[in-house]
């Protein structure tokens, strides 16, 4: 706005007022106001500004004097009055008035060039009716303007051969009739281009300077859509170099172009409006642009004034006139998908039968187009869109038809024209340039009624919508060749419509710009857009939530072993998914990051003006590292030099003669753990240099082999980029250098907490940046019965999080479209001094708010609502601005969008508010596993493994059990139980709650049996879930969500899994998307459905009989049952295996066969174990242990007899494994028998309790002062 000149706000004087059925009362200031009939259908104002002038804001009043006015309208504007469009700013309603007097400004954010506007009342005062005064700011507008016909340009020719610019600066407003068409071209003989074409409704930009390396074709940047609405569009091209903005509309992507030159060099012309074929005027290589060009300027010359001043430069091809011809192109919106519709009698064709052309466009990939009846009862012609194609149907009886369809994707968003025509005993129907299709009849056709675009709710014979109503656009309807005015359709004295807008076409582009995320495809229907997230690594309704985990860390706290990972260092953020190996044989859990040089290399002839460089390329993004490094406590390095006359430093004066660069580009000279800026090596910290007249090995410059290896480990310098190496070349001088991968352990944010003890404390932290999408996750623990988590306040937008009650948790925010408080309520209270997990989220598309293990709550935003959160204050966290309702406990892992919110550092300078959280469960150390829940003690803690499929102290232990063939486990829900079921009655009328499917699968199995039925869940509904191994061993997962369609099959390893081995499985669906992780391997899989599980009815692992409505491979899996072992099964919150070893009566499960408890789970771990540390480069000898249960031998596995030496080796290295095994647990009093005997009652405990029946607590109780693990080992 401060571009605009300062007379561009004076208010415009209006010529002519036009209002429709308006009572007689006069329009003067101060007194009057407009006010429509009541019996308008549809009231709209319109202003004549008697010439085109840029409107810069609006202000509007209530009817003086009166109780009416408006309080929601809409704006359009239009150049010739007849067509019109609706300025969008978000949602395209403006705000108007709450009384008849005070004014409304709206300033626009884009300015209106036109001469026509017209508001439209969307809601008015309840008590009263429509009341409107207008003042229209603005200022004048000028413009030189060209039409051309479609076989017309001009041709901007140069002084000299050929032009060559290293700036250039394009910019032109256009509005066109077609959808295609060049507006502008240049080329040179070196290769240089530059086109601006018109395709399928958006703008191309080809642009490339000089030779193309290699040969890829011309690639475009593309903008815009739906630009060929017959409205001004402007764009601009600004290239300096190689950099490009290109901005059509609002809208400017940044790019840099193709080619090895720098500068545009362009031969003999530029053309306007279309290519010609050199040396044939009037003739193109492509399609001519159609419509009219205005303030053409290329670098500051105006093109279009010189062509009207006739200058030498211009040469004009075919007929190009300096005004704008607008055509009678007039639309109409169908705007319901189930109410809209247009009924116009058939008239007599003198030519017998009859004939019916249109053009549409659309998004909706159904809705029918035109319905008639035929005079032979009950026959009747059907013209709809059905899965994008264009469907002729005739109906000959209740039972009978012929069909014919033609066309592909006709809901793109193109006009498309089609013909419906008799003659004789056929019906032709015609699309575009497709060849006609024919359907034959059995008589004559007269057609009767024809309805447009739907049927009318009441019923009509002949006509019933067959899925939904037409929503989209048309225009030019004719009818046995006579064109229909649909002015007198709207004046009431032709035909009969129903939720038509008349004079405009409402269509939108809702991917425009695209709101998904991390280069998710956008889709769209009329009303709403869809992101495909498949291949993107994130999920969610905007591609917003990462799939992976943030950490290594967080991948062993959920059960996973040693491997190669994909992690998303920021989460939700920017940055992409990385794959690395997790090191978990450890204490410590490192993250090790390779490079493309890890082998040892020689290095020879360098000297210091002509130095070895050697640059190291990670496999994860200079980005990715840096959020690594960040986020992890500490990093290291290790570089391995040896050297034989070949020196670090200069011995006279110190001068580096070798060097490794950081992250940041900058040159480090130590060789060690020693602090920047100290030009030393590890011998010299450890005081075992060979010399100690040096500080490094290498220095003492002896002839024979020295060596300076060391560990760099100040992480803000990690990891190396470079090596540079100057001192190899003299006599026998040579230096052998490796870099290791970067390692880290730890992850910050996990324990990055504050308590807050005192009611009016807060923690402040800048405004949140979260316009178009946040999410706010964090662990809270509390003994106070309310208080707010956190608020950020805007004008009048606002978000908020807070305890609201013991048990409730609410999610508030408002955008503009009225608060949306989502809340969800536990079965338990939440103030419990313990830790819970909430997580809130709110995008254009939805709002979301999850705690704990609890069903997610989420709502829908409106389609045409506010899109953007506008906030102004700081964030305040533990507390308000107001200083009320503050919270008493600990926060800890505040992360926003991905970037952890540092706590512990504004906390140490904060009243009332102090780092870190007291309690054992507040340590940085995991003390409980794979879902495991914390919970403090007076003397200690104890782990709740009542969520996790695993057992143990520690939530550690396998839960395995062995099957035979006969074997099964069938957990049954105690109630019908769907897998979303909180719904909240405080939302928004304009959010729309609805739910979305998710489960949650893991569990590992081994065995040699191909096919075999590893699980299944069936609903009351008959739909069910199946994980199989099919006859060659593969996996399946069939998902038959649908009980009228064929089930959605998968198998993402072709190779067989009846191996014998052990294999992870860990599946989670979130709506139709399903990312699967098989041992290390993890993929999206896309259904065809999103639809949830109705009622689950059970869950069973091994042999399954009596199933219904399967398919014949899961049945045949099924009767085939499952031998082998299963291990750690959990199925969103249910562990099916510890509930059969812990069932004792229960009702909830039935076991049929022989079911033994098992070790095969944490025989594989060893295994994994084993192998992993080889990849270390350990010598890890595996010494077999006899396992005892109940007093039977389970297993025995033979003595190792083999050389002394590494016997010895051995029994040394797994004594020591058990000394520190023993150092790092507390009670060894707890005997096996003990310990299930605890399980016993925590069970029976579990089951006695009625909120969660179908779940058990395992509490294992440990003292704070030792740990000791209850497992024995025999050697």
């Amino acid at each position: 706005l401060s571009l605009w000149p300062r007379h561009c706000f004076d208010i415009l004087h209006l010529s002519t007022l036009h209002w429709r059925k308006a009572e007689s009362k006069p329009f003067t200031e101060g007194a009057g106001g407009w006010s429509p009939q009541a019996t308008d259908r549809q009231p709209w104002m319109q202003l004549d500004l008697k010439d085109r002038m840029e409107v810069t804001a609006i202000a509007t009043q209530g009817r003086y004097g009166s109780s009416d006015w408006v309080s929601g309208y809409l704006l359009l504007f239009s150049d010739t009055g007849r067509a019109w469009k609706q300025y969008r700013e978000e949602d395209g309603r403006f705000v108007g008035n709450v009384n008849p007097n005070d004014v409304v400004h709206h300033k626009l954010s884009h300015s209106i060039r036109s001469r026509f506007l017209r508001f439209v009342p969307l809601d008015w005062n309840p008590s009263g009716w429509v009341g409107l005064r207008v003042e229209v700011y603005g200022c004048a507008y000028k413009s030189d303007v060209t039409d051309f016909d479609g076989r017309s340009s001009l041709l901007y020719r140069f002084n000299q051969k050929s032009m060559s610019t290293v700036k250039d600066v394009i910019s032109l407003r256009f509005k066109s009739r077609q959808a295609e068409g060049v507006l502008l071209h240049g080329e040179g003989q070196r290769g240089d281009y530059i086109t601006l074409e018109l395709h399928r409704g958006r703008l191309a930009l080809y642009l490339n300077l000089g030779e193309l390396r290699f040969s890829s074709g011309r690639v475009a940047v593309t903008l815009g859509s739906l630009l060929d609405d017959q409205h001004w569009h402007s764009v601009l091209i600004e290239r300096f170099n190689k950099q490009v903005n290109f901005t059509v509309d609002s809208h400017t992507e940044h790019f840099r172009t193709k080619g090895e030159g720098v500068s545009l060099e362009v031969d003999y012309e530029l053309s306007f409006g279309g290519i010609p074929l050199p040396g044939k005027p009037g003739t193109f290589l492509r399609k001519n642009f159609h419509g009219c060009i205005e303030n053409l300027y290329y670098n500051g010359i105006n093109v279009i004034d010189l062509a009207k001043r006739r200058k030498p430069q211009i040469y004009s091809v075919g007929n190009v006139t300096f005004s704008c011809s607008e055509p009678q192109l007039v639309s109409t919106t169908f705007l319901s998908s189930s109410s809209s519709f247009l009924s116009l009698r058939a008239t007599a064709s003198s030519l017998g039968g009859f004939a019916v052309r249109f053009r549409f466009r659309t998004w909706n990939p159904d809705g029918l187009l035109l319905s008639t009846r035929l005079a032979l009862e009950p026959q009747r012609l059907e013209l709809q869109i059905s899965n994008s194609r264009l469907r002729l149907t005739h109906h000959t009886s209740a039972q009978q038809k012929e069909e014919v369809s033609t066309g592909h994707r006709v809901n793109d968003g193109l006009w498309h024209s089609v013909s419906l025509s008799s003659r004789g005993l056929q019906v032709t129907m015609t699309l575009d340039n497709e060849p006609p299709s024919t359907i034959d009849l059995e008589d004559h056709m007269e057609a009767g009624d024809l309805y447009f675009g739907g049927c009318p709710s009441v019923n009509v014979a002949g006509c019933v919508n067959p899925t939904l109503a037409f929503q989209g656009c048309m225009r030019l309807i004719s009818v046995n060749s006579q064109p229909i005015d649909l002015n007198l359709l709207r004046q009431g004295r032709l035909g009969n419509y129903r939720e038509l807008q008349f004079n405009t076409c409402g269509i939108h582009d809702r991917c425009l710009p695209n709101f998904c995320e991390h280069a998710g495809q956008c889709s769209q229907s009329w009303s709403t857009f869809y992101c495909d997230c498949s291949g993107t690594g994130y999920n969610g309704a905007t591609c917003h939530n990462s799939i992976y985990e943030v950490s290594c860390e967080a991948y062993r706290l959920a059960g996973s072993s040693s491997g190669y990972f994909s992690i998303d260092p920021d989460g939700s953020g920017p940055l992409g998914p990385t794959k690395v190996y997790c090191n978990m044989t450890e204490d410590k859990v490192w993250t090790v990051v390779t490079h493309n040089s890890t082998d040892p290399i020689r290095v020879q002839g360098s000297t210091l003006q002509k130095p070895y460089i050697m640059k190291f390329n990670y496999s994860a993004s200079p980005e990715q590292l840096i959020a690594l490094v960040a986020g992890s406590e500490q990093c290291q390095q290790e570089v391995t030099y040896s050297c034989r006359k070949s020196r670090l430093f200069n011995t006279r004066d110190g001068t580096p003669l070798s060097w490794w660069v950081d992250q940041a580009g900058e040159r480090r000279t130590y060789w060690g753990g020693f602090l920047p800026g100290v030009q030393q090596c590890s011998c010299s910290l450890e005081e075992n240099c060979i010399d100690m007249n040096y500080f490094c090995n290498c220095d003492a410059d002896t002839d024979s082999w020295a060596n300076d290896t060391g560990v760099l480990s100040y992480k803000e310098h990690l990891p190396v980029s470079e090596i540079v190496i100057g001192d190899t070349n003299r006599t026998f001088s040579e230096a052998l250098y490796r870099i290791g991968p970067l390692r880290c352990y730890g992850d910050k944010s996990t324990w990055n907490a504050a308590s807050f003890y005192q009611e009016s404390s807060y923690l402040h932290f800048p405004t949140l940046q979260t316009e178009l999408s946040a999410d706010l996750s964090f662990y809270f623990k509390t003994s106070a019965p309310s208080g707010v988590f956190l608020e950020n306040l805007g004008l009048k937008d606002f978000i908020r999080l807070e305890l609201s009650s013991p048990s409730v948790v609410t999610f508030s925010f408002d955008v503009g479209n009225g608060p949306v408080i989502l809340a969800v309520k536990s079965h338990v209270p939440l103030n419990d001094r313990q830790w819970h997990y909430v997580r809130a989220e709110r995008s254009v598309k939805e709002a979301s708010l999850q705690v704990d293990q609890l069903p997610l709550r989420f709502l829908e935003a409106p389609s045409d609502g506010h899109l953007r959160l506008r906030l102004n204050s700081q964030l305040f966290v533990g507390g308000t601005a107001a200083r009320q309702r503050g919270f008493l406990g600990c926060i800890r892992t505040l992360t926003i969008n991905g970037v952890t919110v540092n706590l512990e550092e504004r906390a140490k300078m904060t009243p009332g508010v102090s780092p870190g959280c007291p309690g054992h469960c507040s340590s940085s150390s995991s003390l409980c596993h794979n879902r495991g829940r914390c919970v403090e003690k007076n003397s200690g803690y104890v782990c709740d493994c009542s969520q996790s499929a695993y057992g143990g102290s520690s939530c550690t232990e396998e839960v395995s059990v062995s099957f035979d063939r006969e074997s099964s486990v069938t957990y049954t829900f105690q109630e019908p139980f769907s897998v979303m079921q909180n719904r909240s009655s405080q939302a928004s009328s304009w959010y729309r709650e609805s739910s979305r499917a998710r489960e949650n699968m893991a569990f590992s199995f081994m065995t040699t049996q191909s096919p075999a039925m590893l699980l299944t869940v069936s609903t009351f509904s008959q739909q069910y879930i199946a994980v199989i191994l099919a006859r060659n061993g593969s996996l399946q997962i069939w998902y038959h969500l649908h009980v009228d369609r064929r089930p959605d099959v998968f198998s993402p390893r072709p190779s067989s899994l009846a191996d014998g081995r052990l294999h992870r499985i860990r599946l989670h669906r979130e709506g139709r998307y399903i990312y699967l992780q098989v041992s290390q391997e993890m993929e999206c899989i896309a259904l065809t459905s999103e639809a949830e599980l109705i009622s689950i009815k059970s869950l069973a692992l091994g042999k399954v009989t009596g199933l219904e409505a399967v398919s014949e491979d899961v049945m045949w899996a099924g009767s085939k049952g499952f031998i082998g072992c299963l291990s750690s099964v959990q199925f969103n919150r249910v562990a099916p295996l510890k509930a059969a070893l812990l069932n004792h009566g229960s009702s909830l499960v039935s076991i049929r066969g022989q079911l033994v408890e098992s070790n095969c789970g944490l025989l594989a771990d060893s295994a994994i174990l084993h192998s992993q540390s080889g990849k270390e480069g350990l010598i890890l000898l595996s010494i077999n242990l006899l396992f005892y249960k109940d007093g039977c031998c389970f297993s025995q596995i033979g003595v190792v007899t083999t050389v002394v030496f590494i016997t010895l080796c051995a029994v040394a290295v797994m004594t020591r494994f058990l000394y520190r095994h023993r150092q790092g647990r507390t009670d060894a009093s707890v005997t096996e028998k003990e310990h299930r005997h605890n399980l016993e009652t925590a069970y029976r405990r579990e089951t006695a309790y009625q909120a969660e029946p179908a779940y058990r607590t395992e509490l294992h109780l440990n003292n704070s002062s030792s740990l000791r693990n209850n497992r024995e080992y025999y050697i």
